[in-house]
C-alpha cells in the first residue's frame, strides 16, 4: 500500500489517503434493495405491512439496472476499475426472492438488527460482530459530503431543500 497526498482542501489534516493497486471492486448493490436495508422500508412496512413492503422491494430490484449501475458503472471506470455485484448474482437474487420477508427483515427490531436480518445474522455467525448492527448511512450522509455540497452550493445545510431549478437563459428571450 501507498500512501497518498493529503489534498488539503478535501481531506482533515490527521487523515491520509491510501492508493491501491486493485483493479477489480465488490460492490454491495443490491443488498438494501432485496433485503429492506434502507429506512424507508421501514417505514413502507409501518404504513402497509409486509404485502408493501414486498411491492416496494420488487419495484427498487427492478429499477438498479437503470438507476444505479449505470452511474457506478460510469465513476469506476472513470477511474480505471472494474465492479463485481455479488448481491446481483442471478443465482443470489434468485435465492432472495425465494426467501419470506420475514426472514429477510424484521422491523419490531431496532434498525441496526431488524433491516437486512439475514445479513446480520451471516455475520455474527462467520464472527464479524462488530459491524453487524451498524446501522445504514448513505455514502452522501455518512461522509458528510452532501452537507458539504449543499453549504457550497447554497451557503447553509439547510436552505437545499432539492427544489432548486435549473434556470437556463435563452437567447434573444
Amino acid at each position: 500500500e501507498n500512501r497518498a497526498p493529503s489534498p488539503s482542501h478535501s481531506i482533515p489534516d490527521d487523515i491520509t489517503g491510501i492508493l491501491s493497486s486493485a483493479k477489480i471492486l465488490l460492490s454491495g448493490v443490491g443488498a438494501d434493495e432485496q433485503m429492506a436495508g434502507y429506512g424507508r422500508h421501514k417505514t413502507t412496512f409501518q404504513r402497509g405491512g409486509y404485502e408493501l413492503l414486498r411491492e416496494e422491494l420488487k419495484m427498487e430490484v427492478g429499477r438498479l439496472w437503470t438507476r444505479n449501475l449505470g452511474r457506478d458503472d460510469r465513476c469506476l471506470s472513470h477511474h480505471g476499475r472494474e465492479t463485481r455485484f455479488p448481491y446481483l448474482d442471478e443465482d443470489v437474487v434468485a435465492y432472495l426472492e425465494l426467501l419470506p420477508i420475514e426472514c429477510k427483515c424484521d422491523f419490531s427490531l431496532p434498525l441496526g438488527s431488524g433491516d437486512k436480518r439475514i445479513l446480520r445474522l451471516v455475520a455474527r455467525m462467520i464472527g464479524v460482530t462488530e459491524c453487524s448492527t451498524l446501522v445504514k448511512r448513505a455514502i452522501q450522509f455518512g461522509s458528510r459530503i452532501a452537507k458539504v455540497s449543499d453549504k457550497n452550493r447554497f451557503g447553509s445545510s439547510r436552505k437545499a431543500t432539492g427544489q432548486s431549478k435549473i434556470v437556463r437563459s435563452r437567447k434573444g428571450s
